[in-house]
């Protein structure tokens, strides 16, 4: 039965507002290198592209200009001036919850790019992990002075180790952002800073097959 041109016309104005909504998450770009007229960025932890000034990616980040030390973005409508291992997001909307799916490779592993403090981590999921626990080298990079922390002894892999007790002021993944956070440093560098559980204790964490859903819960 053929509908009356007054509902065809209500159904086509919704499906228009429908489709030409803005689909509204954040934009996690990370600077990984800067070259003449051009930068190296990783975006939404995506694997590094090189941009030049004056183009914008299908996600919406613009290359405002380089120079030798930092390079000037567009991120959400907002102009931010990075350095190379720095990090920055537009922010999701204010009314959803805060959450990250994640895919797990080919061994299972589920791992991830974030932000510690403003620099770029990249970060493994690890329920066996007390705390979330950076090598010495990702601590440096991101500026935290471990004499100023508490050690301590933990039990690794590869036996017992010496680490440093610290705090954390802010580290994102995805859209979740938490202050405060309880962290380790190890004296050794490690190839991937561990995502424990001093985060994924305020997360409901659901795995369905190859991913994992994250959702912060305060």
């Amino acid at each position: 039965m053929a509908l009356p041109s007054a509902c065809r016309f209500s159904l086509a104005v919704g499906l228009y507002l429908v489709l030409a909504a803005p689909l509204v998450h954040a934009v996690d770009v990370g600077l990984a290198g800067l070259f003449p007229g051009k930068a190296l960025l990783t975006i939404s932890g995506g694997p590094p592209r090189i941009v030049a000034a004056g183009v914008t990616t299908p996600e919406g980040v613009r290359v405002v200009s380089t120079d030798g030390e930092t390079a000037t973005l567009e991120v959400g409508g907002k102009k931010r001036v990075l350095r190379v291992g720095q990090n920055v997001a537009a922010q999701p909307s204010t009314g959803g919850s805060q959450k990250v799916v994640l895919t797990a490779d080919s061994a299972g592993h589920f791992l991830t790019s974030g932000n510690i403090n403003g620099t770029t981590v990249r970060f493994l999921v690890d329920t066996g992990a007390s705390m979330v626990s950076l090598g010495a080298s990702d601590a440096r990079r991101i500026g935290i002075d471990a004499s100023k922390g508490e050690q301590a002894i933990t039990s690794t892999a590869n036996g017992q180790a010496v680490v440093t007790r610290v705090k954390l002021d802010n580290l994102r993944v995805g859209e979740i952002t938490m202050n405060n956070v309880d962290a380790l440093v190890h004296q050794q560098d490690m190839p991937f800073a561990l995502l424990g559980m001093s985060f994924l204790n305020r997360m409901e964490m659901q795995r369905d097959g190859d991913t994992m859903t994250l959702k912060k819960r305060y």
